[in-house]
């Protein structure tokens, strides 16, 4: 073989060469792209505790199937559902289904539940007592002044024994709705987050239980608590035309799975109970 040929030779080696990488790095970047266009990104607003620690249990899994979890914390029950109207985010869990009716209502939202994940058992604290039975007349009650929780908080305290609210009052009853006091019990009505802080100066104190978790109260510690066959359930909430959305599918099947389960029964000892 002359020079002249060898060079033409090796030129088209390289030539067929540079090809072939070529092509690789097409399908290469082909398949990357492929991958981005499959994988779908939604934002769920949820509180710290423990609806954060919930979710982060299914990250991993859902993005495997293509669906990026993006969490946007709340430390409030007013937001998470306002963001989810207008479109700041895809889903929300943070509630259960009586607020959520009574907020669209009061409100004019079109939001709804996906479904129920797990029971947060409202409890009674105090720093003061031991039992409700030491309760003194005339003692001191925190209760959060939003109407559904506020009402649950009453049906608590019904449920002890120690108030009687009216016959036919409504879940959004307040204290006003109250029949028969006999303790004369004083109630404030504050927003839930700061019902922790409230122990110092309340007698006892009703507490939704992410709040309590959030503030390292001990359920355990709780001196009464609701009972299992209570109906608000914290559900996954998304806007009305959505609910067949795959994504959001995949996010509600990850939230009632096994894995879901063990967590949750190994993670907060009963104190956070699944209904699925």
């Amino acid at each position: 073989m002359n020079f002249k040929k060898a060079i033409l030779v090796s030129a088209a080696v390289l030539a067929a060469a540079g090809i072939i990488a070529g092509c690789g790095d097409q399908k290469a970047a082909s398949s990357a792209s492929s991958k981005a266009a499959k994988e779908t990104t939604i934002k769920v607003g949820v509180s710290p505790v423990p609806h954060a620690e919930i979710v982060g249990v299914v990250k991993d899994k859902l993005a495997k199937e293509g669906v990026k979890v993006e969490m946007v914390e709340f430390t409030d029950y007013v937001q998470p559902n306002l963001a989810l109207a207008d479109k700041s985010l895809d889903a929300n869990f943070f509630q259960h289904k009586p607020y959520l009716d009574e907020f669209c209502k009061s409100k004019g939202l079109k939001l709804t539940s996906l479904g129920a994940v797990h029971l947060e058992p409202m409890c009674v604290y105090s720093k003061k007592l031991k039992s409700l039975n030491d309760l003194a007349d005339g003692a001191h009650v925190a209760i959060p002044n939003d109407p559904t929780n506020g009402g649950r908080a009453l049906l608590v305290l019904q449920s002890a024994g120690l108030i009687k609210l009216k016959e036919g009052a409504p879940i959004t009853a307040t204290p006003q709705d109250i029949a028969e006091n006999p303790k004369n019990l004083e109630f404030s009505e504050l927003e839930a987050p700061q019902l922790p802080r409230a122990l110092e100066d309340s007698d006892i104190a009703i507490i939704n239980m992410n709040f309590a978790l959030e503030a390292k109260l001990d359920p355990k510690s709780a001196i009464y608590s609701e009972g299992s066959d209570s109906p608000y359930a914290n559900i996954v909430a998304v806007r009305e035309g959505d609910e067949n959305r795959p994504e959001l599918q995949k996010l509600m099947k990850a939230l009632t799975s096994k894995e879901v389960k063990d967590f949750i029964e190994k993670k907060y000892g009963g104190s956070v109970k699944t209904v699925f």
